[in-house]
């Protein structure tokens, strides 16, 4: 049975059309191919898509002013849409039209998305937090119907896209047409529709980065590139923040707005070169590298492996084509971590290895580098805050 979107949008029926304007490459989408998809109606909307919202490799995703308050977060499994799963919590709804709603720390809210999904049966999504969403500690899950995992959305789907939304640090106010996560969209060909994998391998990092470096020092490679944490410098100099509770409520549509001591607690680097993570505390910290993305690759923040410590990077991070291009062609960005330790105190120490890039291929040329547009906030990124906030 397919999955239907919501009632007040008409899909198009005629796939032959679409297919023309899809070739067979394989790979993410640039920013040209998904305006085409918005165009011929695999990406459904009310409203037209803002420029703002298309990335180089990845499409911001708008709230609508449908929510609910729920009990837990749930996966809708294989028989229900997420409609019929919500109907069974007792969900509270809330509005986020007009002026929107305060989204309080600790409580799961599930939205609905403001963009609807007709894909062709070559085309398949994967979803994450955007940047700024991470950085704020709202922690966020893409849901379609009948799935049974978060972020991803299967081959085909033809319906709605739903969002579940946990802010853990700070209470949060958000309306139609905020935007909290991303988007981005694979082709597969005929020969690779069951294709579950598409991480380039080591040693086809090791021979990118032979043309163009992807990080500023000697590569490190582990089913991915290695990212290690940066503790180290002189007393007076900040490695990390980490977040203080019971801060004030942040609109998260305003850039800019708020003072960074208001919510951020300033850590100083040790002359031992460590950190210990305090459990339930929220962490904002570095990698030792900078980093570059090449133009016709993307990437992804994953772990590092999960049997090294007892602590949790947020993995907000895509990556789109470009960031952290500098001038000279040298790798000019650091990745920003969203690190939370689980159950115990944690001892971090520099150097320490915290993450690795998952890096894929562009099914074609990117028309737009991150850095070129008026959205691209973290291009030459050191250790930073989110852009809500200003020193």
């Amino acid at each position: 049975m397919a999955n239907q979107p919501h009632s007040s949008l008409t899909l198009p029926l005629d796939r032959d059309v679409v297919d023309k304007d899809f070739g067979s490459p394989f790979g993410l989408f640039g920013r040209r191919k998904i305006k085409l998809m918005a165009r011929r109606k695999l990406i459904v909307t009310t409203k037209a898509l803002e420029e703002s919202q298309l990335q180089p490799a990845s499409l911001d995703l708008r709230l609508s002013k449908e929510a609910y308050r729920v009990r837990a977060s749930f996966l809708p499994g294989r028989s229900r849409t997420v409609k019929e799963h919500l109907s069974t919590l007792n969900p509270e709804p809330i509005s986020l039209a007009g002026d929107g709603a305060v989204l309080e720390k600790g409580i799961v809210y599930i939205a609905r998305i403001a963009e609807h999904l007709a894909l062709l049966p070559s085309i398949s999504g994967a979803a994450n937090p955007k940047s700024s969403t991470g950085r704020l500690d709202i922690f966020t899950r893409l849901i379609v119907n009948r799935a049974e995992a978060f972020d991803e959305v299967p081959l085909g789907y033809r319906g709605d896209l739903w969002l579940e939304i946990s802010p853990r640090s700070f209470s949060v106010r958000v309306r139609e047409g905020s935007k909290l996560n991303q988007i981005r969209f694979r082709n597969r060909n005929s020969q690779q529709m069951e294709r579950l994998k598409f991480a380039l391998s080591d040693d086809e990092l090791r021979r990118s980065h032979a043309l163009s470096p992807l990080v500023d020092r000697d590569l490190e490679v582990r089913d991915g590139l290695v990212l290690r944490v940066a503790l180290s410098g002189s007393a007076k100099d900040a490695i990390g923040y980490r977040a203080i509770k019971n801060g004030n409520v942040i609109d998260v549509d305003r850039p800019g707005g708020y003072a960074a001591e208001d919510f951020w607690e300033p850590i100083r680097a040790r002359a031992d070169g460590r950190l210990i993570l305090d459990p339930d505390e929220f962490y904002i910290l570095a990698s030792r590298e900078k980093m570059q993305i090449p133009a016709d690759l993307a990437a992804e923040m994953a772990p590092i492996d999960p049997a090294i410590g007892e602590f949790r990077v947020h993995y907000a991070g895509f990556f789109d084509p470009g960031f952290g291009q500098g001038a000279n062609g040298r790798p000019a960005a650091r990745a920003v971590l969203e690190v939370r330790s689980r159950d115990v105190p944690f001892l971090l120490e520099d150097g320490q290895p915290v993450g690795r890039l998952i890096f894929e291929r562009l099914a074609d040329a990117a028309d737009e580098l991150y850095g070129a547009g008026a959205t691209s906030n973290y291009q030459h990124q050191g250790l930073k805050l989110s852009k809500h906030f200003h020193s």
